[in-house]
């Protein structure tokens, strides 16, 4: 399905395709990235848990991003709120307006579920771009803190600021 189509920007659903050439394309932006998270989406999506979302710059797979209506995990898992997971735009594609309409797509599709919406943002810096524009779009701590590999981290507790230290967030309509 094809949810959007104007100014070289496409978004439609995550394609079998698509996984080997996100793929591959992380990987030579020097991420640690591999088929299975992919794979693990479409499979969702097939399923019927999720709706996994790609974006195409000019034809090109430029970037991804995933809405679970009904998550059952994190700061609201288990609540019939929807969530918005694993959102990413290729570094050479970015700046083109790509990820906001990646977002914009996936806030529609998970306000047709429930009236609240939530995500996870890690909080190294390699998160800085995607931290300023969930703020700008509405989005606000939860008040639990900070999560570490799926659970709070307890305060005073060790964590390591990796991938899996989450902040969530919310909006609501």
């Amino acid at each position: 399905m094809v949810y959007y189509d104007k100014d070289g920007i496409v978004i439609r659903d995550l394609r079998q395709s698509d996984a080997q050439t996100l793929t591959e394309e992380e990987v030579a932006q020097g991420w640690d990235s591999t088929i299975d998270k992919y794979e693990m989406r479409l499979r969702h999506q097939a399923e019927g848990r999720s709706i996994a979302l790609a974006a195409e710059w000019n034809g090109n797979i430029a970037g991804y991003i995933n809405v679970y209506p009904d998550a059952k995990s994190g700061a609201f898992g288990d609540l019939g709120y929807a969530e918005i997971v694993d959102f990413g735009v290729l570094e050479k594609y970015r700046r083109r307006g790509i990820g906001g309409k990646l977002m914009d797509i996936a806030e529609q599709i998970a306000f047709s579920y429930s009236d609240v919406i939530y995500l996870g943002v890690g909080l190294h810096s390699g998160y800085g771009s995607a931290q300023r524009m969930y703020v700008k779009r509405g989005y606000v701590p939860d008040g639990s803190g900070v999560w570490y590999k799926d659970a709070v981290c307890e305060p005073y507790r060790e964590c390591r600021n990796d991938d899996d230290l989450v902040l969530y967030l919310s909006k609501h309509i």
